[in-house]
């Protein structure tokens, strides 16, 4: 009896092969053969998954930011989480601990979009899509706890969204590409932010 393929599973061990490709080869000298050369698939049975590296690299980013908004828009509306400042310091957490639990794949997704940068193609309005979901459910916390008393009846949303956003890019940035990065103290530093805007 032939063997029953997990489809979703064979989607990612692609689309985790195609990263470490990306990476070593650079993106511009990567190509769908190689790929299905390192996966042990032939060519045809990789189109059948992705069309072309682009579409790769979209799943990725859609992969990830898929999963991560389906957890914290759960968070956002169950109190076991705590008020609307301890919702978004979860989230940051989170956001910092899988950065740091997958700093493989995270700093292959960047070399492949610098690489990219230089020849003048951007990734930056794919990974702005997939993420605009995560700026406005700290806006909508930050409404909801100016509302209920948890911030500041004065604090501006867009800014101090803006700023957590900000805050987490860098740290994803660090995570990336320095040796050094403190996970402890950067989620000590968006709680101190957080708990500033507290009245």
């Amino acid at each position: 009896m032939p063997k029953k393929i997990d489809h979703e599973e064979r989607k990612i061990n692609i689309l985790k092969t195609a990263l470490e490709v990306f990476s070593q080869e650079g993106y511009k000298d990567s190509n769908l053969s190689l790929i299905a050369s390192r996966c042990g698939l032939s060519r045809p049975t990789l189109y059948q998954y992705f069309k072309d590296k682009e579409q790769i690299y979209y799943f990725a980013v859609k992969l990830v930011t898929g999963r991560m908004f389906a957890q914290y828009s759960h968070v956002a509306f169950d109190k076991k989480y705590g008020d609307e400042a301890d919702k978004i310091i979860w989230i940051c957490n989170d956001i910092i601990e899988q950065a740091k639990d997958n700093e493989g794949a995270l700093r292959s997704l960047m070399d492949v979009m610098l690489q990219q940068k230089k020849e003048n193609v951007d990734f930056s309005e794919i990974i702005e899509k997939r993420t605009v979901k995560l700026s406005i459910l700290f806006k909508r916390l930050l409404r909801q706890g100016i509302q209920k008393g948890t911030f500041k009846y004065r604090t501006d949303i867009d800014m101090v969204s803006n700023h957590i956003y900000t805050l987490l890019e860098c740290f994803c940035f660090q995570i990336a590409f320095l040796g050094s990065f403190d996970k402890d103290s950067a989620k000590k530093f968006i709680k101190t932010y957080i708990q500033f805007f507290r009245p």
